[in-house]
């Protein structure tokens, strides 16, 4: 989903051509906000990361920047990256431009000598369902910025605003939190990467994964 986002998919047919197909349930909604059929919007993620919009009619690419400056000003305290487009997510009519008010992925890099650290914020939190892919996910993304840039990751810090569990959640959290804790597995990144766009599902694998058996959790789309 991410490697998805960070290359201004927005339509679901470009999301699946990821890998990512877990946005089917938003077929069709898009022409609830003046939208084509399967479009996220303007304002969804990959709206806002690769093709922000900017005042003039043109776009601006969220990651291309904060690599460029992480290599070229990396003593700077401004490596901020945004999924909101504030203007096009206000209620009412014809203001929302997005199917889905962005969740998650406010970044700021850091770099601290030779080691890149990313803070991710968090407006809305599932805990069961979408803060662990969101959390593997932005961890991910931080091996990969760090890599395109020639830094070692560092810490990949992940924090919530409104973090909530549903009531139809609760047993099955409770089965999760009672289970004992197994050794995390390992991810490697394809070392021959060197462009953050050229990413894709083949160049990553995990290995030591040893994982308990899943858990039905209520999911709401």
């Amino acid at each position: 989903e991410i490697l998805a986002f960070i290359n201004g998919a927005r339509k679901l047919d470009e999301l699946e051509a990821f890998g990512c197909d877990f946005w089917k349930d938003y077929r069709g909604k898009g022409e609830m906000f003046g939208l084509e059929p399967d479009d996220l919007g303007p304002a969804s993620y990959g709206g806002a990361f690769h093709d922000f919009p900017m005042p003039d009619g043109k776009t601006f690419n969220q990651f291309a920047h904060v690599v460029e400056q992480i290599k070229k000003y990396p003593y700077v305290r401004t490596l901020v990256v945004s999924p909101w487009v504030p203007y096009m997510i206000g209620r009412g009519p014809g203001q929302q431009k997005a199917v889905v008010s962005p969740c998650h992925g406010w970044l700021h890099f850091r770099v601290f000598g030779d080691r890149l650290s990313m803070r991710m914020d968090q407006r809305s939190a599932d805990f069961p369902i979408g803060v662990p892919s969101n959390m593997i996910q932005y961890a991910a993304l931080l091996l990969m910025v760090a890599q395109v840039t020639g830094l070692r990751p560092w810490k990949f810090i992940h924090s919530f605003s409104d973090a909530h569990i549903y009531e139809d959640q609760v047993e099955s959290v409770r089965e999760i939190i009672a289970r004992e804790p197994k050794r995390l597995p390992t991810l490697k990144l394809n070392p021959e990467v060197t462009d953050l766009f050229a990413f894709r599902v083949d160049d990553f694998e995990i290995t030591d994964y040893d994982p308990h058996p899943a858990v039905k959790i209520a999911y709401r789309p």
